[in-house]
């Protein structure tokens, strides 16, 4: 499959990968910042974002959409990034083409299976009927009545557009989405064993990587560091991004 991507820079190549229901658009405001030093490439995951629509969405395929992309455009041993589901990718990534990545920045996920916990965003996406929506306050008003924190809305409603016809859709694919997000809780296979040197960046207030998972995390990764970026939650990267911009750029440089 064939993503959408932006890039910007020169230098050491960086390929980074939001996390669900995000686009490349999440990364930005990091990715301006770290072009001044490499070369950076953020994608668009299938599903979401301006990359096309697939009717499987699972770690085995977004690994091999990641594979494509890199072979495609020829990029030679590649720093990995990705958040959230795009930090389980580059995990799967690295598991299955152990000899392509330079090193891994995962934030804010750990390798281990996460329960549902997505219901009521679905939920309210689904409610939002396309057909008879006139305006963005009328969805953002819908949604509000199943997602109370106003960042997460304004996240999720980036992926509504007006589409060539003047219409509202989504971007992302929330049948497939929705059918698929037992997929996305999937566990790291036991037995992956990456020894590609890695960095995970937590948010103190986030409840994505405790304590509890550093065996875990250890138990994969046999070169490893874990850093806590303090006051952020899952969205580490928007909530505090010049603490994520020195950890990657010390990690990369070191």
């Amino acid at each position: 499959m064939q993503l959408f991507y932006r890039e910007a820079g020169e230098g050491r190549p960086i390929v980074i990968l939001h996390g669900l229901f995000g686009s490349s658009d999440n990364w930005m405001s990091v990715t301006k910042e770290l072009a001044l030093h490499y070369k950076a490439y953020v994608l668009d995951a299938r599903n979401h974002g301006q990359s096309p629509h697939a009717v499987i969405h699972n770690y085995t395929e977004m690994a091999a959409d990641l594979k494509e992309f890199i072979d495609f455009h020829k990029i030679e041993n590649p720093i990995l990034i990705g958040h959230s589901m795009g930090g389980k990718t580059i995990m799967r990534f690295a598991a299955e083409y152990p000899s392509v990545a330079e090193k891994l920045i995962v934030v804010d996920i750990s390798p281990r299976f996460y329960g549902r916990h997505h219901e009521a965003i679905l939920t309210g996406l689904a409610a939002i009927d396309l057909v008879t929506l006139k305006t963005r306050g009328e969805a953002d008003a819908i949604l509000s009545n199943y997602v109370g924190d106003v960042g997460v809305r304004m996240f999720l409603l980036k992926s509504l557009y007006r589409n060539s016809e003047g219409e509202f859709d989504w971007r992302i694919n929330l049948s497939v989405l929705s059918d698929q997000i037992d997929n996305i809780g999937e566990a790291l296979p036991e037995t992956a064993k990456i020894n590609i040197p890695t960095l995970f960046i937590r948010g103190s207030e986030s409840g994505y990587i405790e304590a509890k998972d550093t065996a875990l995390i250890q138990q994969h990764f046999s070169n490893v560091r874990i850093e806590t970026v303090d006051g952020a939650s899952h969205f580490v990267h928007a909530e505090k991004p010049q603490e994520v911009i020195d950890l990657i750029e010390k990690f990369i440089e070191n």
